[in-house]
């Protein structure tokens, strides 16, 4: 593995840079702002290569950025109603920054930090610290993200957390994919396989009601592959709420702490692959319904359009503090917090 490092200027000061390249020369280029992926290149079937992450054509562009593009948000990924939970009878109060809603950790959460970085045999580790009270959250949580590499473009993501109070935290990636390439326009064509029957329903600003409803008979059926733009249009509540799909999706035989496989993104044209496999209990698909307006991308002097590409989020649920019934992202001190992800690539 060839691991290169630089550094981009950025107003918050320095942000490390590193490019992994393995054996059959495919890269990922890793940023310390935000411990996030700033491109993934691979071969189509033909061997030719292309970056299938979206991103912006500087570094420094990804700050407060509203798509939070490839980075790793938190203290708590996705929504939480009302910026409210209660933990031992104590009630905090959080930014709220989406409608109603507390997003992503806030507006300065974990995707706006320069994180600590260092270079391994195989990959990154980069580490942040999150005082007491940032964005509102208790405790002081230590976090951890390692990416690896490999020779058969695996990219894993290994996120660990521990606490010196109790405090709620849910972390995931946030990469748009486009297989065919971040420059090539639409995702809506590219073929998605869920493992889950069943998805959260939400009110209009996107918040989990608490119920998990199966998919079968609606448009959020992914148990069989289908085009992503097959039925985005369709008349159906949660896809009017979120102008297309911005739902999260709860992964079928779901055990702590196995790898279980959520997601396949395939697109026929390239006929590259991604498999996204995870230790989490769910998994946010997310088509770029608001890609349009963000920054100048990395391919050229433009800004991406709608649907442009797809998150795929593994993460714990959002809104789990509020919801019984969803497993929960409670830490405690003395406990770790440790999820893993792989994205898997391939052709066919």
């Amino acid at each position: 593995m060839k691991i290169t490092q630089c550094v981009a200027a950025s107003e918050r000061g320095e942000i490390a840079i590193y490019t992994l390249t393995n054996a059959a020369g495919a890269s990922v280029k890793l940023s310390a702002l935000g411990a996030g992926i700033l491109s993934i290149v691979v071969p189509d079937r033909e061997g030719n290569m292309a970056d299938v992450a979206l991103g912006y054509a500087d570094a420094a562009q990804y700050i407060s950025d509203g798509p939070c593009m490839g980075k790793i948000p938190g203290r708590y990924a996705n929504r939480i109603a009302g910026g409210k939970f209660t933990l031992d009878g104590v009630d905090y109060q959080l930014e709220i920054n989406n409608g109603p809603n507390a997003l992503h950790g806030g507006s300065e959460g974990f995707y706006n930090k320069i994180w600590d970085s260092e270079a391994t045999a195989q990959g990154v580790v980069f580490t942040l610290v999150s005082p007491d009270g940032d964005a509102g959250y208790p405790g002081t949580l230590t976090v951890r993200a390692e990416y690896t590499w490999s020779d058969d473009c695996e990219l894993r993501l290994c996120i660990s957390a521990t606490t010196d109070r109790k405090t709620v935290v849910n972390l995931t990636n946030h990469t748009y994919f486009n297989l065919r390439g971040e420059a090539s326009g639409s995702v809506l064509d590219e073929q998605l396989q869920l493992n889950c029957s069943k998805y959260l329903v939400t009110d209009e600003n996107l918040t989990p009601t608490g119920e998990m409803a199966p998919v079968a008979g609606t448009p959020m059926d992914f148990t069989k592959a289908k085009s992503l733009g097959e039925d985005i249009r369709k008349p159906f509540a949660a896809l009017a709420f979120g102008k297309g799909y911005d739902n999260c999706y709860v992964i079928d035989g779901y055990k702590k702490g196995e790898m279980a496989l959520a997601a396949v993104l395939t697109d026929e044209v390239s006929g590259r692959t991604l498999e996204v496999l995870t230790t989490q209990p769910a998994v946010q698909i997310y088509t770029g319904n608001w890609l349009m307006g963000c920054p100048a991308t990395k391919s050229g002097n433009r800004t991406y359009l709608d649907y442009d590409g797809v998150a795929i989020e593994c993460q714990g649920m959002p809104d789990a503090p509020n919801h019984a019934n969803f497993p929960s992202q409670v830490l405690d001190k003395g406990e770790q917090y440790a999820q893993r992800i792989v994205f898997r690539f391939s052709t066919k």
